[in-house]
């Protein structure tokens, strides 16, 4: 099978400098012709009249070949430009019926979903919607018989994150939002959201989101990390949890906030790591434990005390963020 590429565009550029060329052409063999055809002899004698006749006879044939060679330019010039028609043309052809094909198969799918988006305010088939930046919004649910989860938003200052949607038949559970940072009135990071549960028969644990940074201030602690979703099916693994929070950088010092769990596997799969525990200016936040597997699972790992180095940097950078 033989494939052609080719860019309308591009082909009908080409034609108009073709166009162009021949038209320089057609004026030069024109400012030539009086010149070149009409030749005066050099004197009275024969020899200066052969000769001038001579010069006479090859412009004339000149300007013959040259309206030929002009005739010539001129049908390749219009066979491209046609030609660049014609791909336009195909082109316009090719993607009318795949729009009408892909218009068509949402009008079925909307269709389908109407019926469980009205009785169960979830699709049928396709993924949940995902919660808004800066709101903490949950994610919607992924569609009963086949979709994802949609992941949560992350919370604005003082919020919570949003849970990760929870996935229907087959498909993945969302992830949870990242916990929104703490504010002069409630200093301490806030907790991210939990991972969505995977699907009923097949599907993942969504991972659970960041904690939140805790506020400038003194004994302000990070945020948890929020909880891996469980893997409910036959096949899945747990997500894992999410890490927790910085905490806010003050003279007093503060602890990281607690690694999020992991989630549990379904029979066949393994279980959620626990989240890192967060960096503390004081003390660093324990690691969440791990998930439940079917047949294997791993504990997650404690967190690590920031070491003086470690905490000044990371206390440095999250001030900076703060006043900017």
């Amino acid at each position: 099978m033989v494939f052609v590429i080719a860019s309308p565009e591009m082909v009908a550029a080409a034609a108009a400098d073709l166009a162009s060329i021949r038209a320089a052409i057609s004026s030069a063999t024109a400012a030539a012709a009086i010149p070149t055809t009409g030749v005066l002899a050099a004197g009275a004698d024969e020899v200066s009249a052969v000769i001038a006749a001579l010069f006479d006879a090859h412009a004339q044939a000149y300007q013959a070949l040259s309206v030929r060679a002009v005739a010539f330019h001129d049908q390749f010039a219009r066979a491209l430009d046609a030609g660049a028609n014609s791909y336009a043309g195909a082109e316009a052809a090719n993607a009318s019926p795949l729009q009408v094909l892909q218009t068509v198969e949402q009008n079925v799918l909307n269709a389908v979903n109407a019926p469980t988006q009205a009785l169960l305010g979830r699709p049928l088939i396709g993924n949940g919607t995902n919660g808004l930046p800066n709101t903490g919004q949950d994610g919607g649910p992924g569609g009963l018989l086949y979709g994802n989860g949609g992941n949560g938003g992350s919370g604005g200052p003082g919020q919570l994150g949003g849970n990760g949607g929870s996935a229907g038949l087959i498909g993945n559970g969302g992830a949870g939002g990242a916990g929104g940072p703490g504010t002069p009135t409630s200093v301490v990071g806030k907790a991210g959201g939990a991972g969505g549960s995977g699907g009923w028969l097949i599907g993942n644990g969504g991972g659970g989101g960041p904690g939140g940074v805790g506020a400038l201030a003194v004994d302000a602690n990070g945020g948890p990390g929020g909880d891996g979703g469980n893997a409910v099916g036959l096949f899945g693994n747990g997500g894992p949890g999410g890490t927790g929070g910085v905490s806010g950088p003050s003279p007093s010092g503060g602890d990281g906030g607690k690694g999020g769990s992991g989630g549990d596997a379904g029979m066949f799969g393994f279980g959620g790591a626990g989240g890192d525990g967060g960096i503390g200016d004081d003390t660093g936040g324990h690691g969440g434990a791990g998930g439940i597997g079917g047949l294997v699972g791993d504990g997650g790992g404690g967190g690590p005390v920031a070491s003086a180095a470690m905490a000044t940097a990371v206390m440095a950078a999250t001030a900076a963020t703060a006043v900017s």
